[in-house]
């Protein structure tokens, strides 16, 4: 599992764990899992998708960025 943050301006939108998040990249979907390698990248427009206990919840933004490393996830938006 990993730990993850979403927020943006107005409130703390998600704060858990997920299986998985699926995040929309400017250059594309992507996905991330517990244990990723650290990253930092610009989102675009879309749906961030978390996979959690058989179930996926969605949020949708219109741009941001995200942060992971040692298992953790930061995400800041825009709605």
């Amino acid at each position: 599992m990993i730990k993850v943050r979403i927020i943006s301006p107005e409130a703390e939108l998600f704060n858990g764990e997920a299986h998985a998040v699926f995040l929309p990249g400017t250059l594309g979907e992507f996905e991330v899992l517990d244990n990723h390698a650290p990253i930092i990248s610009s989102l675009g427009e879309g749906l961030i998708k978390l996979r959690r206990e058989g179930r996926v919840e969605t949020i949708k933004i219109s741009s941001g960025f995200v942060r992971t490393g040692r298992g953790e996830m930061t995400v800041c938006v825009e709605l």
